[in-house]
């Protein structure tokens, strides 16, 4: 077994804001959708305005994300050491490496040499994870523009609003966005379970290396 240097640090940074930022984004949106916290009254009146806090940190890590999707997006088309990320599209191509991964996780194979970072299941899934992400935050941003007037919102309004119409409307649009948020729900598990089940069958550091950077690999 050998070590080696699997994900940069820009990368990894990357990986935990987007966590954070979406966990935030869940929160806060099921709030604003369902209020389901009532604040208390200071002499009866209601100045505590939960509400507008709950959107204000929608916002904030909304526009966090944005800005980590497009950094990363950055990082895998230019980036130096994102190479082994853009080398695992050639593994995704492969129908014998859809083969052998299959069985690995049926438990009838052994864990596969990849040419890239990712095996064929993991690009085909975070490719569609990053198109979620891009229209999650599109669609944000023309919720955004309906609600406040100047600054972005004033500047993407003549932008966004031909979009908007495309996707059918503003009701269509808060559609999707719920749609893309469901998606990181149900992937979420799917996604640590997977990362879990590769640390302890394939023993290779899975879970490590995107704290540490570094996996196992067998070079024999």
């Amino acid at each position: 077994m050998k070590k080696h240097y699997e994900y940069s640090l820009w990368l990894r940074i990357t990986h935990w804001l987007r966590m954070l930022a979406i966990t935030v984004l869940t929160f806060t949106g099921f709030y604003l959708a369902y209020p389901f916290i009532s604040p208390s009254l200071n002499g009866g009146e209601p100045t505590n305005f939960l509400n507008a806090l709950m959107r204000s940190w929608h916002i904030i890590f909304g526009f966090l994300l944005i800005c980590v999707t497009f950094g990363k997006m950055y990082l895998f088309f230019f980036d130096r050491q994102s190479k082994k990320e853009r080398i695992s599209f050639f593994d995704f191509i492969s129908p014998k490496m859809w083969i052998k991964q299959i069985k690995y996780y049926i438990l009838i194979g052994e864990h596969t040499h990849l040419k890239g970072v990712y095996n064929p299941l993991q690009f085909m899934a975070y490719s569609g994870i990053y198109i979620s992400l891009i229209l999650i935050s599109l669609t944000g941003l023309i919720l955004h523009i309906h609600v406040y007037h100047e600054g972005i919102g004033g500047l993407l309004y003549g932008i966004l609003r031909p979009i908007e119409v495309l996707m059918g409307g503003l009701a269509m649009v808060r559609e999707i966005h719920h749609i893309c948020m469901w998606i990181f729900i149900i992937f979420l598990p799917i996604h640590i379970y997977l990362v879990v089940f590769n640390s302890v069958y394939g023993k290779k550091g899975d879970m490590d290396s995107i704290i540490s950077g570094y996996k196992w690999e067998d070079h024999k």
